[in-house]
């Protein structure tokens, strides 16, 4: 019988496959498989275990920001309310003022009318008086004053007596 050298490799395969099952090669192996396998299996479970805390964390944090926003929406509504509150007394203020202001500035203006009348008044009664000073001296120059002063002057004992 003629041996290839096909049969010599079979040969020495089947006893490198039996060497490796006696020294429990094959166990070795599994073992290493296994290890290899919980080691995967660990680092999903942690995986898995870090996602939860995440979408946890995630949650916590979208929580806080909407509590955030609606604080945030509270303190601008209270905002524009006092904003409001204070034009409006600002207003009340405003038109207050300008209330006041026209009173006095009325007031001032009467007071320049009643000042203004009387100048008019005592000017027309100094010039009233200049006139008439000038017409009397022109009147009393001459007989017809000579004549007047005596008519007094009788009127007078007549109503001394």
């Amino acid at each position: 019988m003629h041996y290839d050298a096909e049969f010599y490799v079979l040969c020495g395969f089947i006893v490198f496959v039996g060497l490796l099952v006696y020294l429990g090669a094959h166990k070795a192996i599994l073992k290493a498989l296994d290890a290899r396998g919980e080691a995967i299996q660990q680092a999903l479970d942690e995986a898995a275990k870090l996602r939860n805390e995440a979408t946890a964390l995630l949650a916590s944090f979208e929580k806080k920001k909407a509590d955030a926003e609606a604080n945030a929406a509270a303190i601008v509504g209270e905002a524009k309310a006092q904003a409001e509150q204070l034009k409006k007394e600002a207003v009340e203020r405003m038109n207050d003022f300008i209330a006041r202001r026209t009173k006095q500035a009325e007031a001032k203006i009467a007071f320049a009318e009643a000042q203004a009348a009387a100048d008019v008044r005592a000017a027309a009664a100094d010039h009233a008086a200049r006139a008439a000073e000038i017409v009397l001296r022109d009147q009393m120059q001459g007989a017809g004053g000579a004549d007047l002063v005596k008519r007094d002057i009788d009127g007078l004992k007549a109503r001394l007596n």
